[in-house]
């Protein structure tokens, strides 16, 4: 079935609409980082670097580590982003543009976000490089988008679903993580279940000026535990990732540099390092 023009949308060099990527751009390995500034903070200890290309917030750098050639792709803030790029990149594997026809054999992407979060545990320190075992999104993406859950998955979510019943016109949704990533690049960090939410000051429970309609909502995600399951932390992009790699058959893993502790009140003084512990952790594992 050929994808209309109007739905999968060509610049006139042949590149995806916003990544402005062409398929011989993108690595088997690709890297996600949240900020534009931090794909070259990735991509400097690449041993090579084949192209910088760029367009908006989405910049990409491609080249190798050792053997192995990785991309480096920055998405911006936010789930609505993480649709943007992984639709996107799994179209750029996945369709062939001339035919516009989804290919017969498909490619599956290893993809690992090295992003910046907030521990809502007492006992997960500033300074702590995470992997989420789970995404868990206080989002709307998936509310338009067909998913299938495993057992595991649907047994946790309705868990979580009861634990958060309190809340009104928030439909969460989980996915987990690549065990296959989990257990290789994520297999010496500690772990957790990841929220994931549509905003940065109420929608993960912060207070300036404007009231906030959930009272304690980081001692509300706080006080889940399902046997070894709890939520570890807070942060933007995480649930999003996991549900649309799943969903289009990529690998996902989210890797966290925890900069702030939102139940001791208190913010990193070394953001920078931190977050450059979590770039190698991950380069030194792929």
């Amino acid at each position: 079935m050929k994808i209309a023009e109007s739905d999968l949308i060509l610049n006139s060099d042949g590149s995806i609409y916003h990544l402005n990527l062409l398929p011989e751009d993108v690595a088997d390995t690709v890297i996600t980082v949240g900020d534009p500034d931090r794909v070259g903070e990735v991509s400097k200890y690449f041993d090579s670097i084949d192209y910088k290309k760029g367009k908006r917030e989405f910049i990409t750098h491609t080249g190798f580590v050792g053997k192995k050639r990785v991309t480096v792709l920055s998405t911006g803030i936010g789930t609505d982003n993480i649709d943007i790029v992984f639709n996107e990149l799994d179209a750029l594997v996945n369709v062939d543009f001339e035919s516009r026809t989804v290919k017969t054999k498909l490619k599956s992407l290893n993809i690992i976000r090295v992003g910046t979060s907030g521990a809502v545990q007492p006992d997960v320190p500033m300074g702590t490089i995470l992997a989420s075992s789970y995404g868990l999104g206080m989002d709307a993406l998936m509310n338009y988008y067909v998913q299938d859950l495993s057992p595991d998955e649907q047994s946790l979510l309705g868990e979580l679903e009861n634990h958060f019943s309190d809340l009104k016109n928030i439909n969460p949704y989980l996915t987990a993580a690549s065990s296959k990533l989990l257990n290789t690049i994520g297999k010496n960090m500690d772990k957790g279940i990841t929220v994931t939410a549509p905003g940065f000051y109420a929608p993960q429970g912060r207070q300036v000026r404007a009231k906030n309609a959930v009272p304690n909502f980081i001692g509300l995600i706080n006080s889940f535990k399902s046997g070894d399951n709890r939520i570890t932390n807070l942060e933007m992009e995480t649930a999003g990732i996991y549900a649309l790699a799943k969903i289009l058959g990529h690998q996902a893993l989210s890797v966290n540099a925890i900069l702030a502790s939102r139940v001791k009140l208190e913010f990193s003084k070394e953001p920078n390092i931190i977050v450059e512990k979590a770039i190698k952790m991950v380069l030194e594992s792929l």
